[in-house]
C-alpha cells in the first residue's frame, strides 16, 4: 500500500468516528464540531474558486491529466475535480494521488467524481455525485462529515429532492451542449436561475448553515462564463475549456477573467 493510500486510511477512520448529523455537526455545548469546521471552511474555498477544473485524460489532446492540473493550478483554479470516465480505476486513482500532492502546494481543493473509495485513498477534499449515484446519507456515514458533497442537478424537480437539502454544493447543468456527456440534455441559464433562488431560500430558514455554492457545468467557455455567473452560478466547471486548449494555463486565465468580471458586474468578490 502506498504512503498516501496508508494515510488516506488512518483519515477515513478518524473522519468515521466524529459525530455525524448530516448538517452543520455540533457537540454537546452547541459549538460546531471539528469536522463541520473543516467542511465549511472547504466550502468557502469552493464558493471563491472561480474555475472548477474538471479532468478527463481523454480530452486532453495526448497529454496526462497532471500536467492540465499543473498549469491549471499555477494559473489560479482553486478546485479541481478529478473525473475520468474513460480509464481505469487504476489509472484514477493514480492521477488523484498526483493531483492531491499538487492541490496541497496551492491550498486548492481535490475533488474525485462518483468514487468514494478514491476519494478516501487520495485523501480528497470531497466527492461529487450524480443523482444515480450512492445515496447522499450513505456517503455522508461513509465519508465522515469533514468532506464536502457536491450533487449534480440537472432539472428543477431535483432541487425539491432531500438530497439537495444535505448536500455541500450543487452542480447544475449541462448548461449549454457539451461534447463530454453526450447524453446530457442542455438546460440553459433557466435552471441556474431556478437553482440559485432554492438556494437563497433554503439558507434564509437555516442561516447558520450558509447558502451552498452553486458551479455551473456543461459547455461552459470564456465566452460564456460571465452569463452563468450573472444567472446565479458561484463558480464555473470546465473540461475541454482548459484540457483541450493550446495553453492550459492561459485558457484558466482567461476564464478566469471572465468569471472575476462577472462577479464584479453581481457585486460579488472572487
Amino acid at each position: 500500500m502506498t504512503e498516501e493510500a496508508t494515510g488516506a486510511a488512518e483519515n477515513g477512520t478518524e473522519a468515521r468516528s466524529r459525530p455525524i448529523d448530516g448538517g452543520g455537526g455540533t457537540i454537546d455545548g452547541g459549538g460546531p464540531t471539528e469536522g463541520a469546521r473543516e467542511r465549511a471552511r472547504r466550502r468557502e474555498i469552493l464558493r471563491g474558486a472561480g474555475v472548477y477544473l474538471v479532468t478527463e485524460e481523454s480530452l486532453s489532446a495526448d497529454r496526462r491529466s497532471e500536467e492540465i492540473v499543473e498549469a491549471a493550478l499555477a494559473n489560479g483554479v482553486r478546485a479541481v475535480q478529478v473525473r475520468e470516465k474513460g480509464g481505469s480505476a487504476r489509472r484514477a486513482l493514480e492521477i488523484a494521488l498526483a493531483v492531491r500532492r499538487l492541490t496541497r502546494r496551492h491550498d486548492a481543493l481535490l475533488i474525485v467524481n462518483d468514487r468514494i473509495d478514491i476519494a478516501l485513498a487520495a485523501q480528497a477534499d470531497g466527492v461529487h455525485l450524480g443523482q444515480e449515484d450512492v445515496p447522499v446519507a450513505e456517503a455522508r456515514r461513509l465519508l465522515g462529515e469533514a468532506l464536502l458533497i457536491g450533487l449534480s442537478i440537472t432539472d428543477a424537480a431535483q432541487l425539491a429532492a432531500p438530497d439537495a437539502a444535505t448536500v455541500d454544493y450543487l452542480g447544475v447543468g449541462a448548461i449549454y451542449p457539451t461534447g463530454s456527456k453526450s447524453d446530457a440534455t442542455p438546460t440553459g441559464l433557466r435552471l441556474l436561475e431556478t437553482a440559485r433562488l432554492a438556494a437563497d431560500a433554503r439558507a434564509m430558514r437555516a442561516p447558520a448553515g450558509g447558502r451552498a455554492p452553486i458551479v455551473a457545468i456543461g459547455g461552459i467557455t470564456a465566452q460564456n462564463a460571465g452569463r452563468a455567473v450573472l444567472a446565479g452560478a458561484d463558480v464555473v466547471a470546465v473540461i475541454s475549456a482548459i484540457t483541450l486548449a493550446p495553453d492550459p494555463g492561459r485558457a484558466t486565465a482567461v476564464l478566469l477573467e471572465a468569471v472575476r468580471a462577472a462577479a464584479a458586474r453581481r457585486g460579488v468578490t472572487q
